[in-house]
């Protein structure tokens, strides 16, 4: 008789994954409307307004590592709720901000509380999902994330068309509100409690970092590389390519088959095992760049779309499930820390330097590195996976032979 499954779809999880959703609606929505406000209502330039986005993204990189150590001494919980409030004042202040400068600040301190609040909710999902389950249940809780990607610019940009920036600050200031609440609903039910250390330790790199962590990290850090060219560059290549009034319908078309494929990858992720879903899963996404980079029709270029959205779907929540996998419950915090971390590291970056490379080599040219450089993460990726199996069959032949 088998065994019953654990649910997924309990409140607790809920309550995370509806901050989650809250809180990236909020960011999306920012991330899509700030440079408007800034060229069009303090005039500002292109690049002011290139780093009003930028900005958040190095303080989340700088906060992230210290991150882990603020969720194991004070509670997952209790860092959720308070990064939730500094979130959410940080959002009202938006409002009375008329000034380059001041707003480049508070851009900066609302990368502080982003980065502790999504780290605390990739870390209290992971510990609330049964283990067996583990993969299918982020997949589930990273599908929030692509409902928001989809939601939050579409609901900006609406309501800049009909509202005054100011009233749109104060929206969505009160509607951040929600995952407070939320995040109060949560129970401590089977979230591991703050650790107290009263010996004084200096500071070291594995308090910032979880080691054990670091190789999927890594992967993660090469694929968000690789899909900085998607965040930055697609609505720049539409133009070139004359598909400019598609821009908006490629990430519908992309979120819509990651919320499609996910739960199936999912589950075959828990049955089967890593290998026969994120290898399989690199190859798609790179077939995907080749088909970007050939596009010059509106049917190639969103199918270029899909095939992206199925192929780097379920790249990020699996990776997640194999960082935390091995890590003990307490340590959870600093290996999503670890995970996201090197995950901003690698959008930074890319979204950098493939700025640098589009005016050499061109986009089509560009999309074609890309997707070598894809099958160059397969075969790392492959190289890890099975290097860390064959260990474990060492320890594990070992532990036999002492019985």
């Amino acid at each position: 008789m088998k065994a019953s499954k654990q649910p997924i779809w309990t409140k607790d999880f809920l309550c995370v994954a509806f901050v989650n959703l809250i809180i990236f609606i909020a960011f999306y929505a920012l991330l899509t409307t700030l440079p408007i406000y800034v060229v069009y209502q303090l005039g500002g330039t292109e690049a002011q307004a290139g780093l009003v986005v930028t900005v958040m993204l190095v303080a989340a990189i700088l906060i992230r590592p210290f991150s882990g150590n603020l969720l194991q001494r004070f509670g997952k919980r209790n860092v959720l709720i308070v990064s939730t409030i500094f979130f959410t004042v940080t959002s009202f202040l938006y409002t009375w901000v008329d000034q380059f400068l001041p707003l480049l600040i508070l851009r900066f301190l609302h990368g502080f509380s982003f980065a502790i609040l999504t780290t605390a909710t990739s870390t209290l999902a992971t510990d609330i999902v049964p283990s067996e389950r583990r993969g299918e249940g982020l997949g589930y809780f990273t599908m929030f994330l692509n409902v928001a990607i989809v939601v939050g610019p579409f609901a900006g940009l609406m309501l800049i068309q009909h509202i005054s920036f100011q009233q749109f600050f104060l929206f969505l200031s009160c509607f951040v509100i929600m995952s407070i609440i939320c995040s109060m609903l949560l129970s401590t039910k089977g979230i591991p409690k703050p650790i107290k250390n009263t010996v004084k330790r200096r500071l070291s790199i594995h308090q910032l970092f979880e080691t054990k962590a670091l190789p999927f990290a890594f992967i993660i850090s090469l694929v968000s590389f690789a899909y900085a060219a998607i965040l930055s560059f697609i609505s720049v290549y539409a133009i070139e390519i004359h598909l400019e009034q598609l821009s908006g319908y490629f990430f519908i078309v992309l979120a819509i088959t990651m919320l499609v494929s996910r739960p199936y990858l999912s589950r075959l992720f828990d049955q089967r095992g890593p290998k026969i879903v994120i290898l399989p899963s690199l190859l798609v996404f790179a077939s995907g760049f080749t088909l970007l980079a050939v596009s010059q029709s509106a049917w190639l270029f969103l199918l270029a779309a899909g095939v992206i959205g199925v192929g780097y779907g379920s790249l990020m929540p699996l990776l997640l499930s194999l960082a935390t996998e091995r890590v003990d419950s307490s340590r959870t915090g600093h290996a999503t820390a670890t995970f996201f971390t090197l995950y901003d590291i690698g959008v930074a970056v890319g979204a950098f330097w493939l700025g640098l490379l589009v005016p050499m080599i061109g986009f089509s040219n560009m999309f074609h590195a890309l997707a070598i450089f894809v099958l160059l993460i397969f075969a790392i990726f492959y190289y890890l996976h099975q290097r860390m199996h064959v260990s474990i069959k060492k320890k594990t032949t070992y532990k036999m032979n002492d019985l």
